[in-house]
């Protein structure tokens, strides 16, 4: 009598032979791959990335605490918040009091964004915190500006004069406006240290910018990746998932390794 086949075994050994083709090493190297592809997701962001690692890694101190290490020479990167404060304030056009203005003009060239003009206006300002404060190194300030910026874009010939003469017209500009306010609160990350006038002022440190934000650490942290929530999530997940199974692959091969006679 002849026998019925029912089924297939196919996909199943087949999956079986993918499964023990599976070991530690490959393991191992398949996280290595996806904790490298999660930190060139990262790095793609350019500075913001930098300065957003920087920012939630540093210490924060009291404004006294900075003033401290300032006046024992210790040469420390630290945070400090407070509220700005300034004699010297100037206006802009709604008549708010400001510290610091930087306007920049960037034109889309090879695909980036690239500074072509830039124009700043600032004064003499300080972090108060109750009757202590200290000043802030505003001409040190660069990439480390984190404020929610203004900004209009158009064409290189709808702004003439404001741009290099030898720019196509067609070329996509945009128009950055920056500014901080004297009656914002701020939290800047800086080196406190004493000048030659006698007045201690947070700066840059080689290797590590002097950073300033008047925003809290999430809509900062938003401003720095340019609102790429999902570039984010995929960095994320590809750094945890990543490290999770290097771990896994080498505690396989740990307990293999004992197996051993």
């Amino acid at each position: 009598m002849p026998t019925r086949r029912v089924g297939s075994f196919g996909p199943f050994h087949a999956r079986r032979r993918i499964i023990a083709a599976v070991t530690p090493p490959l393991l191992v190297g398949l996280g290595l791959v996806a904790f490298a592809i999660g930190a060139l997701l990262l790095r793609s962001f350019g500075a913001g990335y930098r300065i957003g690692r920087i920012l939630s890694a540093t210490p924060g101190v009291s404004v006294s605490r900075a003033l401290e290490l300032a006046a024992r020479g210790e040469s420390r990167y630290v945070r400090v918040s407070g509220r700005l404060d300034s004699e010297q304030e100037f206006e802009d056009e709604h008549h708010r009091p400001l510290v610091f203005r930087r306007v920049r003009i960037e034109a889309l060239r090879g695909g980036r964004w690239r500074t072509v003009e830039e124009h700043r206006q600032a004064v003499d300002f300080e972090l108060r915190d109750g009757l202590q404060s200290i000043a802030i190194d505003h001409q040190a300030l660069d990439s480390g500006l984190v404020v929610i910026p203004r900004e209009s874009s158009g064409t290189a010939g709808e702004v003439p004069g404001l741009v290099p003469a030898d720019l196509p017209p067609d070329t996509p500009v945009r128009m950055r406006i920056e500014q901080v306010s004297a009656v914002e609160h701020a939290s800047v990350a800086g080196s406190p240290v004493t000048g030659a006038d006698g007045v201690t002022r947070l700066t840059a440190l080689p290797g590590r910018p002097l950073i300033l934000t008047t925003l809290e650490r999430d809509e900062a942290m938003r401003i720095l990746a340019h609102g790429r929530r999902t570039r984010i999530a995929a960095a994320a997940v590809a750094l945890a998932g990543g490290l999770l199974v290097i771990a896994f692959g080498l505690g396989w091969a740990f307990v293999e390794a004992l197996a051993v006679p």
